[in-house]
């Protein structure tokens, strides 16, 4: 036997796993495209329902998705500290979630419109036309003293 396996028992040390489910952004995918008309935030949810997600728009342009992913209680019960169930593997993500995108300009903030079906939430931000600064050719400037 060797000495990994004394000390991990018959468990495979898989640091990436480990990374993955401590890291909100990893355990949280976020897709964001721009179409010409918006801009179409997907995120994949699974297990969680619309009433478990908040999306929020904070300080004026930061797009806010948040949530908290409960640890089951049926299908086996208990939290991995309940001495009566014997966990062999804990890989799926538990706890607060919260993913910030700060929105360019041009995002109609007061028209987002957010929906979710089969655990993936889509959050559509309406464009708007931002008016390009004005450029002053040909303007003489004053040179004083």
């Amino acid at each position: 036997m060797s000495l990994i396996s004394q000390l991990f028992g018959d468990e495979t040390l898989d640091p990436f796993l480990s990374m993955i489910n401590q890291c909100p952004v990893l355990s949280t995918p976020t897709d964001w495209k721009e179409t010409p008309k918006a801009h179409v935030f997907v995120s994949d949810l699974p297990g969680l329902k619309k009433e478990e997600v908040k999306v929020e728009v904070d300080d004026g342009r930061v797009l806010q998705i948040s949530g908290d992913r409960k640890v089951e209680e049926e299908n086996g019960g208990g939290d991995k500290n309940d001495r009566q169930y014997k966990w062999h593997r804990i890989e799926r993500c538990r706890g607060k979630f919260l993913r910030r995108f700060k929105l360019p300009e041009n995002a109609k903030t007061d028209e987002i419109q957010a929906s979710m079906e089969n655990g993936v939430l889509t959050v559509t931000v309406p464009k708007q036309e931002v008016p390009k600064p004005q450029r002053n050719y040909g303007m003489c400037v004053t040179i004083n003293g």
